[in-house]
């Protein structure tokens, strides 16, 4: 009886764990969160792309890494407008969120408006969110 004790035990422990996990982010994190999410609308608001490329993910940077072509497109637009539609909590633990951006080509003074997804990552060793997506798709459809 007393050898099942510790394995019982062993397993309620991860069993909370588990659970934790699946409540989802702490307070601190979800304030951090919250931050990290306001710095990055701000910055993609101004239309700051290279201050919002420090808030996407490094290993979606290393895997992805923007061009010389890409670059220039971003600086070819103003983004009008930057709402959320809605967010949610993935099975790992990342959140989701659905943008609704407007976007004017400063050459034409066209407006338009994009829907873009967005997932933010947490990052144990940095204590941080990532953007996992990359920066928003202004071209879909393009």
């Amino acid at each position: 009886m007393h050898r099942c004790f510790p394995r019982s035990v062993a397993a309620l422990l991860l069993l909370a764990a588990v659970a934790a996990q699946a409540a989802g982010p702490s307070r601190s994190q979800r304030n951090k969160l919250a931050q990290t999410q306001d710095a990055y609308v701000a910055a993609v608001r101004w239309s700051d792309f290279e201050a919002a490329e420090g808030f996407i993910d490094p290993e979606r940077l290393r895997t992805h890494p923007l061009t010389d072509m890409e670059r220039a497109r971003y600086a070819q637009v103003q983004v009008s407008g930057y709402r959320e539609r809605g967010s949610g909590a993935a099975a790992d633990g990342s959140i989701e969120r659905r943008m609704e951006i407007g976007v004017i080509n400063r050459n034409t003074l066209a407006e338009r408006t994009v829907m873009v997804s967005e997932r933010w990552r947490w990052d144990p060793e940095a204590r941080r969110w990532w953007q996992a997506q990359g920066l928003p798709d202004l071209w879909q459809g393009q």
